[in-house]
């Protein structure tokens, strides 16, 4: 009765109504790091997952921590991915920047970002590529607005650094 539940690692809350995700090629062994400005003001990072109501719930190192252990074999996740989750309508401009934080390769990163709106139906309202040059890059992926009623407009690239370093 006085037991803590076991964490969940891993877990993703779908409660979401915007899902912006961030995809580079599977394997690949560098970091790109997701960062959000919501219309506060607030930034959304790694070292800062959650402000209001946008949070980061997944944060890819590249190949770093992809292993998980099955039946005593350890099996690797070749997928890079981040995930970041508007879980209510706050009304104003969402910038969506990339930010190349760590790499083994050395080489350009192409990175594709989805914006979907979940409710009252999956809609894709943005899906583009950003490249990434070199380690230390940041680049503004999108900009877009969300209206009172939820419609999605003003989608842009127009740059602005939102990256502390």
């Amino acid at each position: 009765m006085f037991m803590n539940p076991v964490a969940k690692k891993g877990i993703i809350d779908p409660k979401a109504e915007y899902i912006i995700t961030i995809t580079w090629p599977d394997n690949n062994p560098d970091d790109v790091d997701t960062w959000v400005e919501d219309p506060n003001g607030h930034l959304i990072w790694f070292r800062n997952p959650e402000a209001g109501l946008v949070h980061l719930d997944r944060d890819d190192r590249g190949t770093a921590n992809d292993t998980i252990n099955i039946n005593g074999k350890e099996i690797q996740n070749p997928l890079n991915q981040e995930v970041v989750t508007l879980r209510g309508v706050v009304p104003g401009e969402y910038v969506v920047n990339l930010h190349y934080y760590a790499s083994e390769t050395e080489q350009p990163i192409r990175a594709t970002v989805k914006v979907a709106k979940v409710n009252p139906s999956l809609e894709i309202v943005y899906y583009g590529d950003v490249l990434l040059s070199e380690k230390g890059d940041e680049e503004t992926a999108v900009r877009f607005t969300i209206e009172e009623s939820g419609v999605v407009g003003r989608i842009n690239q127009i740059k602005k650094s939102i990256a502390i370093f």
